[in-house]
């Protein structure tokens, strides 16, 4: 069974990652907006930043974030200059860090779903008069709706699933910083195999939850637009004569 410190793990796991997710999806879709319309040189390095938490070790990003919210780090400093301390070992130290790990897990399904549009959308409610704003939200965001619901399932699941950068940004405070994957990390250490086969055996489970309700909109999606194509196509032969 699970323990009282068990459920408040996996509380203070699900306000992170429900917090993160929100976050990321506030100022993640706008930088997906710009990577995925602009021609800009920048687009090329940008793309690489955002894609490098996918292949950088978690502890390494962990390691240089932990020096930045130090006493002594530039974030640090600053936050100390605020008068709020500083970050690491926080919740919100939490959170910065969870959202820099995370950002191509929600960035690069919106920018994917963006580019996917295409100009011509764009173009015709430009010429109808539409302001950007309103092309965004009329426009943009229900013919990329499968993007924004995959980035934010994305960003959500990997945020409960860190470890490395958590522990190296948080390290293992109960109650303020002590997530699930730190928490099975303590059972295991402390051959408390029993508790530790729980918390896993429900990670198992919301880890296949997760997946399937992605693959299950991909493919619902992919149905839908099937027969949209096809009614284009049959309007476009007939325009042309056929």
């Amino acid at each position: 069974m699970l323990t009282e410190s068990d459920l408040v793990t996996i509380w203070l796991t699900v306000k992170i990652a429900f917090t993160t997710t929100v976050l990321l999806m506030v100022f993640g879709t706008p930088l997906a907006w710009w990577l995925a319309r602009t021609s800009s040189w920048l687009r090329g390095p940008i793309n690489a930043i955002v894609a490098m938490p996918l292949i950088l070790p978690p502890s390494v990003l962990g390691f240089y974030l932990l020096v930045a919210m130090g006493p002594n780090g530039p974030i640090g400093e600053l936050t100390q200059w605020l008068g709020i301390g500083t970050l690491a070992f926080t919740f919100w130290g939490l959170v910065i860090a969870s959202m820099l790990y995370s950002l191509p897990f929600v960035v690069q399904p919106i920018q994917n779903a963006i580019e996917a549009i295409g100009d011509k959308p764009l173009e015709v409610a430009a010429t109808l008069g539409a302001s950007k704003l309103d092309t965004f939200v009329s426009v943009v965001m229900p013919q990329a709706k499968r993007g924004f619901i995959t980035a934010s399932i994305l960003g959500f699941a990997h945020t409960v699933g860190e470890f490395g950068v958590v522990l190296m940004v948080g390290g293992n405070i109960p109650g303020e910083t002590k997530v699930v994957s730190v928490q099975i990390y303590d059972h295991v250490e402390s051959l408390n195999y029993l508790q530790a086969h729980w918390l896993s055996g429900i990670m198992l489970i919301f880890s296949f939850v997760v997946l399937a309700i992605v693959y299950s909109t991909n493919r619902s999606s992919l149905s839908q637009s099937k027969p949209l194509a096809k009614s284009k196509t049959i309007a476009n032969s007939k325009t042309l004569g056929f």
